[in-house]
């Protein structure tokens, strides 16, 4: 992924919905259900990460799937007379172990393929569905460079470059205003520090950085750079165990106080990472329980262990709702099932959600947050959402 959410902080390792009348109508899957006359369960593969580093967000999104998958179907699991029938695999982040089982899915008679809860997975699986013809459904993986991987390949998640314009938006008009990125030396840090300069820096925005080594464990060097740089706006992208002391140092230092920080909200379990400093950074966050307050977020809770919707959840429900809509529109016509998808608009857990069909972007809802409270008691709350038009990635050239 691009930028992570606090562990991966922010461009990382998404929503949509179910079927309608047409492919830009709006509407929902469970409107139409047509089978024919076909009873022939509908064969698809569902691979990632249930171990591994991203577990965690595996376990979101195929909670979300399921929940996603009730709300499609009314309940039946079913497309007409046509029940649905997953297959769950493991690729454990490990993109070898995601083709091979794609493979072995497709072998099997699945048209479908989700999933995909890391970026490096989801770039190898996409020529696959393209090879075999197959339609293929990224989840949680967060790189732009899925959107537009060919006419087979779409995301129920959100990318990197709709994370980065969430960030931009705290800034206002950029246009003579001074960022400073925040990260680790490394690919990590050098893709986020890219991504600011291209969204951030390319609307007129002055962008510098100031990186620490990986193995740092003493941050107030940094601290006293980044004040000294006085910027409108510190990006902050982190990832590994170190977080606590930094963000501790950061804020024991005033650079909190002196400026506004933004980093990227990530799953609740996270948040305590924080510390004291939580309720003084401003959040990117594609989702959290209670940003949105639609029927499909209602249903999700109503479905989700513990009723509390988190990052991901709303990634794997809108899979579902996607594959419903593939398969009533299309059945088991591949070709059919990318037209129902391209240019569709529905409402998700998030709320109103658009598949380009130039590109097959994500077009969806994110969100300005705050902590309040602290540790294992923080609360979020959305202060602002930003629309799908106003954090719309340019339009990527289908490249199959």
């Amino acid at each position: 992924m691009t930028v992570r959410h606090t562990r991966r902080v922010f461009l990382s390792a998404a929503t949509m919905m179910a079927a309608a009348i047409a492919a830009t109508a709006c509407g929902s899957p469970q409107d139409t259900a047509s089978g024919g006359g076909d009873t022939a369960p509908v064969k698809v593969g569902l691979v990632y990460s249930q171990s591994g580093p991203l577990a965690s967000y595996g376990k979101q999104y195929i909670e979300g799937f399921k929940a996603g998958l009730d709300y499609a179907t009314k309940g039946t699991g079913k497309v007409g007379d046509r029940k649905i029938e997953l297959t769950e695999v493991d690729d454990a982040g490990d993109p070898a172990k995601a083709v091979s089982a794609a493979k072995d899915l497709i072998g099997k008679g699945s048209k479908i393929i989700a999933g995909s809860t890391a970026s490096g997975v989801a770039l190898q699986v996409a020529p696959i569905a393209a090879q075999n013809k197959v339609l293929f459904i990224s989840g949680p993986a967060a790189t732009d460079a899925v959107t537009g991987a060919n006419k087979y390949t779409f995301r129920s998640g959100r990318q990197s470059y709709q994370d980065v314009v969430t960030a931009k938006s705290f800034v206002g008009d950029a246009a003579g205003k001074k960022v400073v990125v925040f990260a680790q030396e490394g690919a990590f840090g050098d893709a986020n520090e890219a991504a600011v300069k291209k969204v951030i820096g390319g609307a007129g925005a002055a962008v510098s950085s100031v990186r620490a080594p990986a193995s740092a464990t003493e941050f107030t060097p940094f601290a006293s750079q980044i004040k000294a740089a006085k910027p409108d706006l510190l990006f902050v992208a982190w990832a590994g165990t170190t977080a606590p002391a930094m963000w501790q140092t950061l804020d024991q230092q005033g650079v909190l106080a002196s400026t506004k920080v933004v980093t990227g909200l990530d799953l609740r379990a996270s948040w305590p990472t924080f510390g004291a400093a939580g309720s003084k950074i401003s959040f990117l966050s594609h989702y959290f329980d209670g940003a949105s307050d639609t029927e499909a977020a209602k249903a999700a809770k109503a479905k989700i262990p513990g009723g509390t919707l988190d990052l991901f959840h709303p990634d794997g429900f809108a899979a579902a709702q996607m594959v419903v809509r593939a398969v009533t529109e299309g059945g088991d016509d591949v070709d059919k099932m990318i037209k129902a998808l391209e240019g569709w608009q529905f409402d998700s857990i998030k709320g109103p959600m658009t598949i380009r069909a130039e590109d097959h972007a994500l077009l969806q809802p994110m969100y300005q947050a705050k902590l309040s409270g602290s540790g294992t008691a923080f609360t979020a709350t959305a202060e602002k959402s930003l629309t799908g038009d106003e954090t719309a990635p340019p339009v990527s050239q289908m490249k199959g």
